[in-house]
């Protein structure tokens, strides 16, 4: 338990340091993580069960060869793709924003970093170093942040890229 609260107020002085913006940068990346874990777990354990179903149904079918079989084979691909790929787009989307989000915290503390410093008639090297410390601090927040779910979510883009096309494959089509 000392170890959860010492981490828990180490994050609340790192948020501390970089600004609010970092809250929102924890959110989106919260959200991003759910949303892979989410894909992550239909590709690799639900989706296998539907294909099995599917494919148990086609090669039950008597008919393989007429035109309303290979348009319902089509279907059944084109409802793959689109459920293998249903939450990448918002996923990639999250990873976009939370660089933008941290340029955005380094905006904003820069701007309070000079304000602070005109209004108290200081130009210390000192006070403007530190300010500056603490306005990068969501830049690379942001950066992290994306970084932790771009391999992953290139990497899901790319297991429903092979999943659509083995499922297409396992429905033949004489």
């Amino acid at each position: 338990m000392n170890f959860l609260s010492s981490l828990f107020y180490t994050i609340l002085e790192f948020i501390d340091m970089g600004g609010p913006v970092l809250w929102a940068i924890a959110a989106v990346l919260f959200f991003m993580w759910t949303f892979i874990v989410e894909r992550i777990w239909f590709i690799y354990k639900e989706f296998p069960k539907q294909a099995r179903m599917k494919i148990a149904s086609w090669d039950a079918r008597e008919d393989t060869m007429s035109w309303s079989a290979h348009r319902i084979r089509d279907y059944w691909v084109s409802d793959a793709r689109e459920s293998l790929n249903a939450g990448l787009l918002l996923i990639k989307t999250l990873i976009a924003v939370c660089p933008l989000l941290g340029l955005l915290g380094t905006v904003t503390g820069m701007i309070s970093v000079f304000d602070g410093m005109t209004g108290a008639g200081s130009g210390s090297a000192r006070q403007m170093a530190d300010g500056i410390f603490q306005a990068t601090i969501p830049t690379m927040a942001g950066m992290v942040a994306a970084l932790s779910g771009l391999f992953v979510s290139n990497r899901l883009e790319q297991a429903a890229f092979v999943k659509t096309h083995q499922f297409a494959d396992s429905l033949p089509h004489h």
